[in-house]
């Protein structure tokens, strides 16, 4: 917003139920804003592998708070002065999508699980509360829209950090991620390292991500919100950072040499379209010239390989693969189309490799879980409308188009690689997706809709 971060009548405090006045203005040293920001800087800055000792996957540092940004939320709701006011359509979603994955659970059991099943099925639901943690708590609990602008401001200057890990891998071709490795925490997974792809063997890089794919998706992401912030930053100097790293993770798009990456950049600038001028349409178009003439220059065989990803698709292995386990995918689903098999080990875990998150729903939670998690998408994407329509600025109206690209290039890179594996982007797409919820919530008419916590009135 150009204006102000706050609406003027949220100044005083709202009377919510008896002796019970809820403001948004209430001051705090550790409030949800921060914790969500230290989830967002242990996300990106430390390699995706690294976990607390004799944890799994799921126990990287930011999953840990995640989980108990989860328990947070939950205490919140049981206690009747920390209850968070007003409707929320999110929690309804997210009800949902537990009680599909309770369901597959349920299944699982019922058919009978190997031991490796078992423990997957039970890490794959310990990663959705961490998942619905950061969702609700972002949703339900930033107070206004300065401090939910800080935490986008987090994430975009993550992002940049991740992006210059990436181009730096690319350029010095060195794993920098080694030395980003912490003392007292266990390398669970092998670092992404480098993997050459196409006839000129070039190098794929991941940051500090654990895949080139998630690299390319979690970058693209990235750039909408680096762009919002170069045009509404209210310092000049932080809107021109802000627009050197929406160029660094463009940059860094095409650096993991992915189809996914791509794909996902191009569908985030179509959705971005319709908001921005023709200034600014002209502007991003030269400076995207400019940069695929300096990845000629710099990197010669690069924009040959990302061409070959397109032109060459029926050859490729990748393709090939994938759509020969479709026959076996068949033969699961009909087995159990409504509740899914319960679990099904992914290929990074020694199991089969479906490289399609919707196909392994499909499987492991049949159409249920299919149908869940194309609702949390949509969800998404109709809180972002509604309060786009409910706004005449042009910054929340920005805004609420880059929530819309994150769910569109969500649903389609789901179908693209085992997404939920990968916990750097399901971690961001939770919180986008909470964002989602507290963009809806801000530009609500009724005061104590947009009240995010409450407080016992002393007199």
């Amino acid at each position: 917003m150009t204006a102000s971060p706050v609406h003027p009548v949220d100044f005083e405090p709202s009377l919510v139920a008896g002796n019970t006045y809820a403001t948004r203005r209430r001051k705090a040293v550790v409030d949800v804003p921060v914790m969500l920001s230290v989830t967002i800087c242990l996300l990106y800055l430390l390699p995706e592998g690294l976990v607390v000792p004799n944890l799994p996957v799921v126990g990287r540092p930011a999953l840990v708070v995640a989980l108990l940004l989860s328990c947070w939320w939950l205490l919140a709701r049981l206690n009747p002065w920390l209850v968070v006011v007003g409707p929320q359509p999110l929690r309804w979603v997210v009800l949902v999508y537990l009680l599909a994955l309770m369901l597959a659970y349920l299944s699982g059991t019922l058919r009978g699980l190997t031991t490796l099943e078992s423990n997957g099925l039970d890490i794959a639901v310990l990663a959705a509360f961490q998942f619905m943690g950061v969702l609700l708590v972002t949703a339900d609990g930033i107070p206004n829209w300065e401090r939910l602008k800080g935490v986008l401001r987090v994430l975009v200057w993550c992002g940049g950090f991740m992006a210059v890990v990436g181009l730096l891998q690319s350029v010095l071709k060195q794993d920098i991620t080694k030395y980003l490795v912490i003392p007292g925490l266990q390398l669970k997974v092998v670092l992404a390292g480098f993997e050459q792809r196409g006839m000129g063997g070039q190098l794929r890089v991941a940051g500090t991500a654990i895949h080139y794919i998630e690299f390319g998706t979690v970058m693209a992401m990235v750039v909408p919100f680096a762009i919002h912030f170069a045009r509404f930053a209210v310092l000049k100097r932080h809107r021109r950072w802000a627009a050197i790293v929406a160029v660094l993770a463009a940059v860094a798009v095409p650096a993991s040499i992915s189809r996914t990456g791509i794909v996902a950049l191009a569908v985030g600038v179509l959705v971005m379209l319709p908001v921005w001028g023709q200034r600014l349409r002209y502007n991003l178009l030269a400076v995207g010239a400019v940069l695929v003439g300096a990845l000629i220059v710099v990197k010669p065989g690069q924009l040959g390989t990302i061409k070959a990803l397109f032109t060459n698709v029926g050859n490729d292995p990748s393709i090939t693969g994938r759509t020969m386990r479709y026959t076996l995918v068949g033969q699961w689903f009909e087995q159990r189309p409504l509740l899914g098999r319960g679990a099904l080990i992914p290929g990074v875990q020694g199991g089969i490799v479906l490289d399609n998150q919707w196909l392994y729903t499909l499987v492991s939670g049949g159409l249920i879980g299919v149908a869940a998690l194309f609702t949390l998408h949509v969800a998404g994407i109709v809180l972002a409308v509604i309060a786009f329509r409910r706004s005449r600025e042009a910054e929340v109206r920005h805004l609420c188009a880059a929530l819309i690209s994150a769910q569109v290039i969500g649903i389609l890179v789901e179908g693209t690689f085992d997404a939920f594996y990968f916990t750097t982007y399901t971690t961001t797409l939770a919180l986008l997706l909470g964002v989602a919820g507290a963009v809806w919530r801000f530009t609500h008419p009724a005061r104590t809709v947009r009240t995010s916590a409450v407080r016992r009135f002393v007199s």
